[in-house]
């Protein structure tokens, strides 16, 4: 499960980029009961969402020539520019280079061999996420991949993931689960799905998509609904699992919602 004591490889952080910001904050404000802190011009205007006081998420304007609107996962790294050297020599890309960003960390963006983006964290003053796996924040990371073996390969070269596998509720198949290194079941944070096993996944392509806790799922996606924002993929019940959706906010960024069936510790 996730916690804020960040562990080398584990999600310490998540970003949203989006072509309008005023907007974007309009969304996530009204949905989770965020706070934005806008950034400042030596932060390039990259601002903070807060709950609580806490960090949940980070927000930037990316035009629409720059990218599409989404969400990005990043993982804890004690050294961003060795991280990098993995990723290529796993047979990934380097899309942005490792970079200091002012005395609050370093960070870098990455492909995976099959074009799934991610980046790391390395924390300097900032440690990464104040808030995880509590309701109205990160609490899970699922990649989209189409050759799960492959990826589990090209992770455990880069940061030292473990894999295993949770059987369907009923037959039918297992889950991969993620997990760092050593940590046991304790560890999990993610999963690998196959890209294919969920065809509005399928469309965009490998990629990272975030899990947000909320208190009812059903009610969550009526918000995203209300505040303009669409469901792409009908609300489901797995038992021992919970209730989750996934869905997109105005700009089209994508992301899920679960209500987990075992109350979130803080």
């Amino acid at each position: 499960m996730l916690t804020t004591r960040h562990v080398d490889g584990a999600p310490n952080w998540t970003d949203l980029g989006t072509p309008d910001l005023d907007r974007a904050v309009e969304f996530y404000t009204g949905l989770f009961g965020w706070e934005y802190v806008a950034g400042g011009p030596e932060t390039g205007g990259y601002g903070m969402f807060t709950l609580d006081g806490k960090t949940v998420a980070g927000a930037m304007t990316v035009t629409e020539e720059q990218a599409e609107p989404s969400w990005s996962v990043y993982f804890r790294s004690a050294d961003a520019d060795a991280t990098a050297r993995a990723v290529e020599q796993a047979g990934g890309t380097v899309p942005f280079a490792p970079m200091d960003v002012l005395d609050l960390g370093r960070m870098a963006g990455f492909k995976d061999r099959a074009g799934a983006f991610f980046g790391v964290w390395q924390p300097k003053e900032n440690p990464g996420l104040g808030a995880v796996g509590v309701p109205r924040s990160l609490c899970w990371a699922e990649l989209y991949t189409p050759d799960v073996p492959a990826a589990a390969a090209f992770y455990d070269a880069v940061f030292g993931w473990e894999t295993a596998h949770a059987p369907f509720p009923g037959g039918g198949g297992s889950y991969t689960v993620i997990r760092t290194r050593g940590g046991g079941a304790e560890a999990d944070f993610g999963g690998f799905v196959p890209l294919n096993a969920v065809a509005t996944r399928a469309v965009a392509g490998p990629h990272w998509l975030p899990y947000f806790e909320v208190d009812d799922c059903d009610a969550a996606v009526a918000d995203v609904e209300r505040l303009g924002g669409k469901l792409t993929l009908e609300p489901m019940e797995m038992e021992g699992v919970g209730k989750f959706a996934d869905v997109a906010d105005p700009a089209g960024a994508e992301f899920a919602l679960i209500k987990s069936a075992q109350a979130p510790q803080s």
